[in-house]
């Protein structure tokens, strides 16, 4: 992102971007600020937007040598568009010679590295990745956020934050205004402050009753489950994210096993660092053998709901009380 941000600060620009990866925020936010860098504020004239898949690639090709119109450059934005999943040769071909008054900017969430298109812009044009950020990363952003609004917030409150509304920026950004508007005439945003008004992500109420399971905690697994059912999350997608929480926690505690650190393990599990954390901890909650139990109960009980021998409701419950008694006689 250092070189991205100097090239526009200096408006020294390449021929082509690729801005990629899971961080739709940071991709958001740096295709707006080339945009506007690239082009005079309101030229619509010389700017072109594709999105999704089946793109035309010789409009593309055509439009990218139509001379601007009274302007240096004509600026073609191509998102989600799959070009770098795919061969895409005669594109991959055209942007070794193209026009000199032609610029790309490609936003892709997926791209092959081995593709011809891929290499044609590494060789010619500025490739960023926009993964998801570390938790460091995470904080300084929303205390800097929190800063320009002139309030103060413990690093403790932030870091409950994250743990409440999950990690992706675009989500945080909506709970910031949430909390903002909330706390209007106060100077300091207190944990009481994000329990009363910010969103917990569902996948963090799962984690959260595993937790209450490992410590033998049956009402508060409970409620936290009655509690998904009010936010009128569906009994089977509830009994999907429990069973899948237990394989994940087996899997994190096999790579823990063979003593990899938590940013191998974020990235062999498919984790963000900062919930790969969390699973490091609580993994040590449970045996391996409990934790194949527990996921061969799940199965089972998906099952029974199947073939009409169980409601749905009444499945999580047991597969809740199940869990406990798995731990119990470990």
């Amino acid at each position: 992102m250092k070189s991205l941000n100097e090239d526009i600060k200096t408006g020294q620009f390449k021929s082509i971007y690729l801005l990629y990866g899971e961080e739709e925020y940071l991709k958001k936010q740096y295709k707006g600020r080339l945009t506007r860098a690239m082009l005079p504020e309101g030229d619509r004239v010389n700017y072109a937007y594709y999105e999704g898949k089946g793109i035309p690639v010789p409009e593309i090709i055509d439009l990218a040598e139509t001379m601007p119109f009274f302007a240096e450059r004509r600026l073609i934005v191509i998102e989600d568009s799959g070009l770098f999943k795919t061969a895409a040769p005669e594109l991959a071909d055209y942007l070794k010679a193209m026009s000199a008054s032609a610029c790309f900017l490609f936003v892709e969430k997926e791209v092959d590295k081995r593709g011809k298109l891929y290499k044609a812009v590494k060789e010619k044009g500025r490739i960023v990745e926009l993964s998801r950020q570390d938790e460091r990363t995470l904080i300084r952003w929303l205390s800097g956020m929190i800063r320009q609004e002139g309030k103060l917030i413990q690093e403790s409150t932030v870091r409950y934050i994250l743990s409440k509304t999950g990690v992706d920026m675009e989500s945080l950004e909506k709970e910031m205004e949430k909390l903002f508007c909330y706390t209007l005439e106060k100077n300091e945003i207190t944990i009481q402050d994000v329990d009363a008004v910010c969103t917990t992500q569902i996948t963090n109420h799962i984690f959260e009753m595993v937790e209450a399971v490992a410590k033998q905690q049956k009402k508060k697994a409970l409620d936290y489950y009655y509690d998904l059912l009010a936010l009128k999350e569906p009994p089977m997608r509830i009994l999907y994210l429990l069973t899948r929480q237990f394989q994940l926690l087996l899997e994190v505690q096999g790579l823990v096993k063979k003593g990899m650190g938590r940013k191998q393990i974020a990235e062999k599990a498919g984790l963000h660092p900062f919930a790969a954390g969390k699973y490091m901890e609580q993994c040590r909650n449970f045996r391996k053998e409990e934790l194949r139990r527990i996921m061969e109960k799940g199965a089972e009980l998906e099952t029974d709901v199947k073939t009409g021998r169980l409601n749905d409701v009444m499945s999580v419950e047991l597969f809740i009380i199940s869990t406990l008694n798995v731990s119990k006689s470990s």
